[in-house]
């Protein structure tokens, strides 16, 4: 029976899909029997090169004993390898070979493939593993296998050495060719990061779903996966400067600030968006990866030149919310040092470091481009009349945010120059809410950070800014400053990471209708919820403290009237203060120094604070005149540790024994003026005095009674301890005092705020000279401004006008307070104030 034309057509086709298949077949049997022994020789090279890191999720460890199929995010012949070689040698489920699954063989590593790119869309394709893997489950009920996604990054783990072609090679967000994989083997072979994810079960992910469903959302859970972990430890995938800038002025926010400028201004639209440009390219950094790496490899050799070490604590916490959340890192600000450090930190630790918003004094030749390509963005000092040089910046803070690129940036403003937490700005802060509340679909998460020196690189410039010197304007010659104290020694580095900060929740317990009111461009709560956000953060920065044995000799030796203490006294009192510390709460973050007092005595002495004199009846430890300013900074780095603790042994001063309800009834008043200016919970202090008391009973400080506690006899070390130790809070309660006394002599509604701080700088200043006090912090106007602030928020004071007032309240509480001080103190502070009055 002849056939019809389309069945001929039809075997013929057929006919030809075997003889393809058969010679495809065919194919792949003689390039599998010809690439096994290459591939086994190429495993064999790489096993004696290839040095990883292994970083393996902490939430749900690896069962060595569950059938194990390893994912990869996309083909490639290195990264399974480099896989099948860490899996030999930590002794993991192998991910070379096989595994045999209901009579099924299947491959123990897999890859997904590749995204294919159409010209409008990109689709991810199926990967046939992957569905028959789940087909087999589907056909065998009693069956299971645990999913392992690993990522594998070359030239990313730390330690790597520096070199054009490390730079070239290392891992990047783009797809590399198979060249410049073989070079990145070739050159990154030692410095691999292996990241094993969470295990994914797929036995509960069939059950709950029809099997097509199921296929879609495996390839889905993988990728989504591999590109938080991409993000992680890459960051974001980065755009085009010059496109990023053009969608920033081109955004509604810009261009309604644009129409108002020409309008007020008087010019046309097209002038002011050339000025829009210019702000975006002024502001914008163009973060290059060659150029990061770059800059990890000098950092690394800075700081080993510079510092003993650098030590990191808490940084897992960061790691856990680096896939899924916008980090904004907020350190302390105490040196330039800072946000180089950090950068350094997060790159060694496998994270991204972040975008820096940098002072646009900073944006200077040489200096300036350098750190621009290294990820810092430039803001000016004040924007406040310049409405679209701050539409500007805001819009590219918030494209930032929204992209999930890692920010950073120091709430206090500028550097402390006198190692105090200063008071936040709201500025940045007020930018990040604003951008959190117009998008929230991806969480902030703040980072708070504590950066600890033994010795700080801008020690000179600060001795003369504390002595009355005016600050020194950077400049590129700054560098050459620091390449003559490479030799100097500066000690080691402390980084502590301290409890982040989630903002939605954040807001939701301080502002619960935020939702409701968040697309207003200023909405009415932003003000209150800047100030509280930025206080709490201050707070647990200040409670990631790191206590070094430059900041321990500090609070020792500041505390006598000469800086001067016999080295046993000493050693004790540096022992005992790390012994008080640990009796309270709250200091999971801190870190204490390791070794003994000795060897903290003189690695001070080593580093230049201290003086160590023998004498025949023992040796005599003090600190010159210059080494007593500098060793001020340093007391301040953690003097809020000991605060609560000084208050307690201060009231001591004057006064032998103690009830609870008179210690409550004198030191209450006090504390929220001591909350405000160290940055401590204000309203706890019932919890803090018992600890305190708890702890200073418990080192025989105290002796506790049935009613009372009591100080001991004078004869006695422990009396001499309780007095060193309520020294540390003597200064700012003379401040307070002196202010007071000032205001409570002119009387209500007679002095303006800015006179009174004035006033009462000036007599801080005139009792350090007559003291023979080398202190000018003691003197610093902002403290004034605090203590002020403090006295308003508590409502001790208001305004009438541009006038202070108070009522008869303040008189009451001031004269409590003077129980606090004995006779022949009490009595040098009015002395002073009426003989400047007179």
């Amino acid at each position: 029976m002849p056939l019809k034309s389309g069945a001929v057509g039809r075997v013929d086709l057929d006919w030809l899909y075997c003889f393809l298949a058969f010679h495809q077949g065919y194919r792949m049997a003689v390039l599998h029997t010809l690439l096994t022994p290459l591939r086994g020789l190429c495993r064999a090279l790489l096993g004696r090169w290839l040095e990883y890191r292994h970083v393996e999720a902490q939430a749900t460890p690896l069962d060595p004993t569950r059938p194990t199929i390893y994912v990869l995010p996309h083909p490639a012949l290195s990264d399974t390898l480099a896989l099948e070689l860490m899996t030999h040698r930590e002794g993991l489920p192998r991910a070379r070979g096989h595994i045999d699954l209901g009579g099924a063989r299947l491959p123990a590593c897999v890859a997904l493939p590749r995204l294919s790119r159409g010209l409008t869309q990109v689709r991810g394709r199926r990967s046939l593993a992957l569905d028959s893997l789940l087909e087999q489950l589907a056909e065998h009920p009693e069956q299971d296998i645990q999913l392992v996604p690993v990522s594998v990054f070359w030239g990313r783990a730390p330690g790597k050495d520096f070199g054009f072609w490390k730079l070239l090679a290392a891992d990047s967000w783009q797809w590399t060719g198979r060249l410049r994989r073989l070079l990145s083997m070739a050159v990154n072979g030692k410095h691999v990061q292996v990241h094993l994810g969470a295990p994914l079960q797929l036995r509960s992910l069939i059950e709950t779903r029809p099997l097509p469903v199921a296929q879609r959302k495996m390839a889905r859970v993988l990728r989504v996966h591999f590109r938080r972990v991409r993000a992680r430890v890459l960051g974001p995938d980065l755009s085009h400067r010059n496109t990023l800038i053009r969608g920033v002025v081109d955004s509604p926010q810009v261009r309604q600030a644009i129409r108002e400028a020409a309008t007020a201004r008087g010019t046309r639209e097209e002038r002011e968006t050339r000025r829009a440009l210019r702000y975006g390219r002024e502001i914008a950094s163009n973060t290059s990866y060659p150029v990061l790496r770059f800059l990890y490899q000098l950092l690394r050799r800075l700081w080993n030149r510079l510092y003993d070490g650098v030590s990191v604590n808490g940084l897992d916490d960061v790691k856990a919310l680096a896939g899924d959340h916008e980090l904004v890192y907020v350190p302390c600000h105490r040196s330039h040092i800072d946000y180089l450090l950090l950068s350094y930190v997060l790159f060694r630790e496998g994270l991204m470091p972040p975008h820096i918003a940098a002072g646009r004094n900073l944006d200077m030749p040489l200096i300036g481009p350098l750190l621009r390509r290294g990820g810092a963005f430039f803001l000016r000092r004040s924007f406040r009349d310049n409405r679209l040089y701050a539409a500007v910046f805001n819009e590219y803070v918030h494209r930032l945010i929204s992209r999930g690129h890692p920010l950073e940036y120091f709430i206090e403003g500028g550097r402390s120059r006198t190692g105090r937490m200063l008071t936040p700005r709201p500025g940045m802060l007020a930018m990040t809410l604003r951008s959190f509340a117009r998008d929230p679909r991806r969480e902030v998460a703040f980072v708070p950070v504590y950066v600890g020196y033994e010795k700080v690189l801008e020690s000179g410039s600060y001795l003369k800014e504390l002595r009355g010197g005016r600050k020194k304007k950077e400049s590129p010659f700054d560098l050459l400053r620091v390449v003559r104290r490479l030799r100097q020694p500066y000690g080691h580095v402390t980084v502590n990471i301290g409890e982040p900060l989630r903002l939605s929740g954040f807001l939701d317990h301080h502002v619960p209708a935020w939702r409701e009111h968040r697309r207003e461009a200023r909405p009415d709560w932003l003000t209150q919820a800047v100030t509280t956000l930025g206080a709490t953060l201050a707070q647990r920065i200040n409670a990631a403290a790191a206590i070094t044995p430059i900041s321990l000799t500090a609070l020792s030796l500041l505390a006598t009237s000469h800086h001067a203490m016999e080295a046993d006294l000493l050693k004790h009192h540096m022992r005992l203060l790390t012994r008080l510390r640990q009796h309270l709460a709250g200091g999971e973050r801190i870190t204490l120094p390791t070794g003994d007092p000795e060897a903290w005595i003189a690695h001070a002495a080593h580093l230049g604070f201290i003086e160590r004199h023998p004498q025949a009846l023992g040796e005599l430890v003090l600190a010159t005149p210059e080494q007593a300013t500098l060793l001020t900074w340093y007391r301040n780095n953690v003097l809020h540790l000991f605060i609560d603790m000084a208050l307690v042994a201060f009231a001591y001063r004057h006064n032998a024994r103690f009830d609870l309800a008179q210690l409550r009834a004198l030191l209450g008043p006090t504390w929220p003026v001591l909350a405000h200016e160290f940055h401590l919970p204000a309203e706890d202090f019932d919890a803090r005095l018992h600890r305190a008391l708890d702890a200073l009973t418990s080192e025989g400080l105290l002796v506790q009674s049935a009613q009372d506690w009591e100080r001991p006899a004078g004869h006695l070390e422990s009396s001499e301890h309780l007095r060193l130790l309520g020294r540390l809070v003597q200064p700012t309660l003379e401040r307070g005092y002196l202010l007071l006394a000032v205001l409570l002599r002119e009387g209500s509604g007679t002095l303006t705020r800015d006179a009174l701080e004035e006033h009462s700088r000036q007599l801080a200043e005139r009792l350090t000279l007559l003291s023979g006090l080398n202190a000018p912090e003691f003197f610093d106007k902002r403290l004034f401004s605090g203590l002020l602030d403090t006295l308003e928020a508590q409502g001790w004071l208001w305004r009438e006008g541009d006038k202070l007032c108070y009522d008869a309240v303040l008189e009451q509480a001031q004269e409590r307070g003077r129980a606090l001080f004995d006779p022949s103190l009490r009595h040098r502070l009015t002395q002073l104030v009426h003989r400047q009055e007179a």
